[in-house]
């Protein structure tokens, strides 16, 4: 008996240790932000036609924090209050996975964006799901939060039933997927119809830091490169002094 109790005692540790041993990103960590932003302007700068009004997509920490409470919910549901704290309607997309490890965040958005093979720019129609895409790609939305939260009891109205799983919810402002309205101009070149520069095919009206490390980073860079032109300024002159004209 007591060998029948340690072998079931050792069969729910296995069964439980692939839940147990995933440990998904927090909303605040600068890796996850990084691939969320960079997932979506991958997929909006290579959209085809080429649009001429594609904004540049940043992260917004409010929009998360709605991403992050609806996740914990653990429904594969759209949230029907996601705007109420906002000034402007806010858009949803949501992705749920089994087992735990086959969340990646890259590979969540890329699932959104395969769905482009379901829609036809030209006459604006979708022949399967590709409202995922269009939230995507939707050119005003210029503002992304995502989170991922793991559900030990199984994510409800998934098809999964009880089985661990992850949801990935990232919500948009503001929100795409109008009626009637393609989600992005393709008239004119890329970025052809935005003020600002033009990078990688989407529009920015200027560029800022969006992070601290951003502004260390810039700064090192900046005095990298004051030193260099000092040291090579002085040995030009030092080596080759006949070389400098002065009035």
């Amino acid at each position: 008996m007591g060998c029948s109790l340690e072998g079931l005692l050792w069969a729910w540790i296995i069964l439980n240790s692939g839940v147990c041993s995933v440990i998904l990103p927090e909303i605040t960590d600068r890796r996850f932000i990084a691939e969320c932003v960079k997932g979506h302007n991958r997929a909006r700068s290579a959209v085809s036609p080429p649009a001429s009004n594609m904004e540049y997509m940043t992260w917004d920490e409010d929009l998360a924090i709605i991403a992050k409470g609806w996740a914990e919910n653990c429904v594969f549901e759209h949230n029907p209050r996601r705007s109420e704290s906002t000034a402007t309607s806010v858009g949803e997309n949501i992705w749920t996975g089994y087992p735990p490890s086959s969340f990646e965040t890259a590979g969540a958005i890329h699932s959104w964006d395969n769905e482009k093979e379901f829609y036809d720019y030209a006459n604006n129609r979708c022949s399967k799901v590709c409202g995922h895409y269009t939230q995507v790609v939707w050119a005003s939305s210029n503002k992304v939060g995502c989170a991922a939260h793991l559900c030990p009891n199984g994510v409800q109205e998934s098809g999964f039933g009880a089985k661990a799983g992850v949801i990935f919810v990232c919500n948009y402002a503001p929100s795409g997927n109008v009626n009637r309205r393609r989600p992005y101009d393709s008239e004119g070149a890329a970025c052809s119809g935005c003020e600002g520069a033009c990078v990688d095919n989407l529009c920015r009206s200027g560029w800022a830091p969006e992070s601290q490390s951003q502004i260390v980073d810039v700064l090192v860079v900046r005095l990298i490169v004051l030193i260099f032109t000092f040291v090579a300024a002085y040995a030009v002159r030092h080596f080759y002094p006949d070389i400098f004209c002065y009035e």
